[in-house]
């Protein structure tokens, strides 16, 4: 182990995911629903960036200045890769947590992020992130964390345990990390295989631990394999914040806004028969079991009035990310997949359905025809972009982003056709933040860039790509394996996203 890692996981890089809770505009659309003032967000941090896809992406789409560090020197290099390709102002750093919070360069910031840091570093590293944010965050400033909660994670800890102690003692000391992964998955399930009591009282662990057959290297060495992995209890992790002087303010998650998606009638009722916020929010992950949270903390929370709380709603835009074809009116909570009310969602989304920004103001008065109110509207937003299908709306001018977010989207696109795990996402000047994209959909979205209008033609050149790789496409299922097989289904989804996607492409600025 190096010493500069401090038992963190180096040797497999970090996942290339985008995660929207970092980007402020989200911090907002949650802090209003719960009726407390929002920043004004103009400095923003990440600490613990990963491979910097989320930090690039905030940096090029929105006028924000982002700071951020990672003290693995690789995925800087690749965050320091596409920060070059946009031209944002970003700046980014190899340092540790302590070497970062001496800093006498820093701003104040608004807004600091950590994704899938608090509960994978040393109780050491949690007390620095907590100074740094006591000296660093301004008065009203919103900072978002992620963590691994209890009692959620309290059935499952200890096959996290046997593979922590497997991958560390069982394999041979030149392994790598992945050889690790791969013999700590079977290692487990050998475990489960000898029926041992443990199983019996937890009947959910083999459910678990098939499960993890299916997840990527880098996500389990990043999860399972530090060092350092504790889950905590709510409770504990805000006394810890109050040490920064935060208080909790919202959910980041947004379908936990909706309590009959999580809980019954009689745990709501239970709930409101608890004043403090603190113990409320540690009896309800006892209610839901939850394993993880995501969570805004404000410094010095300013509670709105009722009018001037929904004045500021009405002024959020949204704009419509998907085809109006594709959009699903499902969504899931805790209790279950449930139905969104036609009646409410779908005049909402029709309303949305060309793809130009409009405020909450302007949805409300389009729909009011077909007797949807105010917080009809706020909800079917909030969903609707719980479930990725509506994006916020940023309020600058898409034009001043625009050379950024295409310089930092040719970078991102130019992954999928070398690797299999180019993230998924593009930025957008509209949206400040990023749109889903799948590989072949990059792909497609680069290749007309550079001039190429034919989708047949889109479909011969990747075609081209994935014959050179040795990969192939699966289809119901089954592998295709003849190159004309390929063509065939390659054409149909270019015209499909010739038809549908490069439209919205254009709407969303992405370039």
């Amino acid at each position: 182990m190096s010493e500069w890692s401090e038992g963190y996981v180096t040797d497999i890089g970090y996942t290339h995911g985008y995660y929207h809770e970092l980007n402020p505009l989200r911090a907002r659309w949650a802090l209003l629903l719960k009726g407390w003032a929002p920043p004004d967000v103009r400095q923003a941090c990440e600490l613990g960036f990963g491979q910097g896809v989320s930090l690039n992406i905030h940096a090029a789409a929105s006028p924000v200045a982002w700071w951020g560090t990672d003290f693995n020197p690789a995925q800087v290099a690749n965050a320091q890769r596409l920060a070059r390709a946009s031209g944002a102002e970003i700046r980014l750093f190899d340092d540790a947590f302590a070497q970062f919070c001496q800093r006498d360069d820093l701003p104040m910031f608004d807004f600091i992020g950590l994704h899938g840091i608090w509960s994978w570093v040393s109780r050491r590293n949690r007390e620095l992130i907590v100074e740094f944010v006591r000296r660093r965050l301004r008065v009203g400033g919103v900072v978002y964390a992620s963590y691994n909660t209890l009692p959620g994670w309290a059935v499952f800890a200890p096959i996290r345990h046997l593979m922590a102690r497997h991958a560390a003692v069982m394999t041979a000391p030149g392994a790598g990390m992945a050889e690790r992964v791969d013999a700590a998955r079977s290692f487990v399930e050998r475990v489960l295989e000898a029926q041992p009591q443990y199983a019996k009282v937890a009947p959910t662990v083999a459910g678990r631990v098939q499960r993890l057959q299916r997840q990527s290297r880098a996500y389990l060495a990043h999860e399972y394999f530090n060092h350092d992995w504790e889950p905590m209890y709510f409770a504990d992790i805000a006394e810890q914040m109050a040490e920064a002087k935060l208080s909790w303010a919202a959910s980041a998650h947004l379908t936990d806004h909706v309590d009959p998606l999580n809980l019954t009638d009689a745990q709501r009722a239970l709930l409101r028969d608890i004043p403090d916020p603190v113990h409320r929010e540690t009896v309800r992950d006892v209610l839901v079991n939850q394993q993880f949270r995501r969570d805004y903390w404000v410094k010095g929370a300013l509670p709105l009035g009722p009018d001037e709380r929904r004045a500021l709603l009405r002024q959020q835009r949204v704009v419509l990310a998907v085809p109006r074809a594709e959009v699903r009116f499902k969504v899931t909570g805790t209790l279950g997949e449930a139905d969104m009310a036609a009646g409410i969602y779908a005049p909402v989304v029709d309303a949305l359905a060309d793809h130009a920004v409009r405020s909450v103001e302007a949805l409300e008065a389009a729909v009011a025809p077909a007797g949807v109110h105010f917080e009809q509207v706020v909800q079917a937003v909030t969903l609707l972009i719980a479930t990725g299908q509506v994006h916020l709306a940023a309020d600058h001018d898409p034009g001043a982003v625009r050379s950024r977010v295409i310089g930092l989207n040719q970078a991102l696109a130019r992954r999928a056709f070398d690797s299999t795990d180019g993230g998924g996402w593009l930025a957008s000047a509209v949206t400040g933040g990023a749109v889903s994209m799948g590989r072949f959909e990059q792909m497609f979205w680069m290749l007309a860039r550079q001039g190429e209008p034919d989708p047949a033609r889109w479909a011969a050149a990747v075609c081209d790509v994935l014959f050179r790789h040795n990969e192939r496409l699966v289809k119901d299922g089954q592998p295709l394996q003849s190159r004309e097989d390929h063509l065939r289904e390659l054409t149909e989804r270019a015209q499909r996203y010739a038809a549908t996607r490069e439209p919205m492409a254009a709407a969303l600025a992405l370039g």
